[in-house]
């Protein structure tokens, strides 16, 4: 067990480099059981505990792993288990995209339902009803997803929600499906694109990622390729939102500026100034911001995931501002722990009202998931006195050595046994 101390009240100065996005990391890694001739080479891995959580999966599976810093060779030609139960399986939400690769190559699988951060409820009906769209048979028994198809055959499917999970998952069994098959109402997420295009690269012919219709036509097998990851958006939005908190002047580097726009729409709004390159942004802020109102929604809205950082950038805001969270209905776990250090936040089912206090004081708290321990981490930073924050096992699930990247721009932040 370990946590984070932070001392507070430091503004941040510096470059910063973004690491690949792990959204999209999480299902191109299971992608790539898919290629049934060579390896899949893959650069810009996000060095966090979900990715080594997916290559024990994987060598379970029978998959040859080799890692070299943030590369990752994966060759599943000689896969020797159809089945993936086993812990590692169940605590993580992304495990459920073993479930498309699986059933799209062998056309079936066995794979326990997954965990992850206790934001909602993340039932799979989208993904099943796809599934059985395709021609497989899915049953439930003993916590594990069973499906198999005696052929797999292109269909036209319309999501009753927009999924970016059940997206990814039904256009991996599609792509090795027979015919075509259209998805409609499909997530526009920046990752489905990059998974779209990893299997494109495999060999899959997949048109329309990042639009509002997705048309697969099925190819016989998939090969491997060589692919790099796209940086992390949410990685990069909670880079700006504490550059802007804390004041200072940070350049945040190995991003794409348009995945980031609603983001930086919201600090420019607060008061913020974001400057714009090829493939970086710079955040200047004088800490002295204002109030504003955000509703979470689907790419290219403000992201879910970037929410909780957010709020505590409000928390000390000029004004009173209202986050609406549309995505998830449990996303405010957080906010006890903000109220510890003295921000003034109400919560009214998904709706949070938050009223700028003057300063926020150093506490002991704990990250409640990946992105509320995100959230945690800002308010170390503009808060008074020390921080200390518990559960940080959330936080690398998805913040590739956060207090590292923290420290090189100036932040007094260590990690430390517990």
């Amino acid at each position: 067990m370990e946590k984070l101390i932070i001392k507070g009240g430091r503004p941040l100065f510096g470059e910063i480099e973004i690491s690949g996005a792990k959204n999209a990391a999480v299902a191109i890694i299971p992608a790539a059981i898919m290629a049934s001739e060579g390896p899949c080479n893959i650069d810009n891995i996000p060095n966090i505990e979900d990715v080594h959580c997916l290559e024990r999966i994987l060598q379970g599976l029978g998959c040859k792993i080799k890692v070299d810093n943030n590369s990752l060779s994966i060759d599943s030609s000689n896969i020797m288990s159809l089945d993936a139960c086993t812990e590692d399986v169940r605590r993580m939400r992304a495990s459920y995209y073993l479930i498309g690769a699986l059933l799209g190559r062998f056309k079936e699988a066995r794979v326990e339902l997954p965990g992850g951060c206790p934001i909602g409820v993340r039932p799979i009906d989208q993904h099943i009803k796809g599934f059985e769209a395709l021609g497989a048979k899915v049953k439930i028994e003993h916590g594990a997803v069973i499906v198999k198809a005696d052929k797999l055959v292109g269909a036209s499917i319309f999501f009753d929600v927009v999924s970016v999970g059940a997206t990814i998952n039904v256009m991996l069994a599609a792509t090795l499906a027979e015919g075509t098959t259209t998805l409609e109402n499909p997530a526009r997420e920046p990752h489905v694109v990059d998974v779209a295009n990893f299997l494109n690269s495999m060999g899959a012919n997949i048109k329309g990622a990042g639009t509002d219709v997705i048309r697969i036509t099925g190819v016989e097998k998939l090969k491997g390729c060589n692919y790099s990851v796209i940086p992390d958006q949410i990685e990069a939005g909670t880079y700006m939102i504490a550059a802007a908190a804390c004041g200072g002047e940070v350049v945040i580097t190995n991003v794409i500026p348009k995945h980031l726009e609603s983001i930086s729409a919201k600090l420019i709004e607060m008061g913020a100034e974001i400057i714009e390159e090829d493939d970086s942004v710079k955040v200047k802020s004088s800490g002295k911001l204002k109030s504003v109102n955000i509703k979470t929604s689907p790419y290219p809205g403000f992201p879910t995931d970037v929410q909780q950082p957010m709020s505590t950038i409000l928390s000390v805001a000029d004004g009173r501002s209202i986050i609406n969270e549309s995505i998830w209905e449990s996303r405010f776990k957080h906010v006890d722990e903000l109220k510890k250090m003295g921000a003034n936040i109400k919560v009214e089912g998904r709706t949070a009202i938050i009223d700028g206090v003057n300063r926020m004081t150093g506490a002991i708290v704990k990250a409640t998931d990946l992105r509320a321990g995100a959230a945690m981490v800002i308010a170390g930073l503009i808060a008074e006195g020390t921080t200390e924050i518990e559960g940080i096992d959330h936080i690398d699930r998805g913040y590739p050595n956060i207090e590292i990247k923290f420290k090189a721009l100036g932040a007094d932040i260590r990690r430390e046994s517990i």
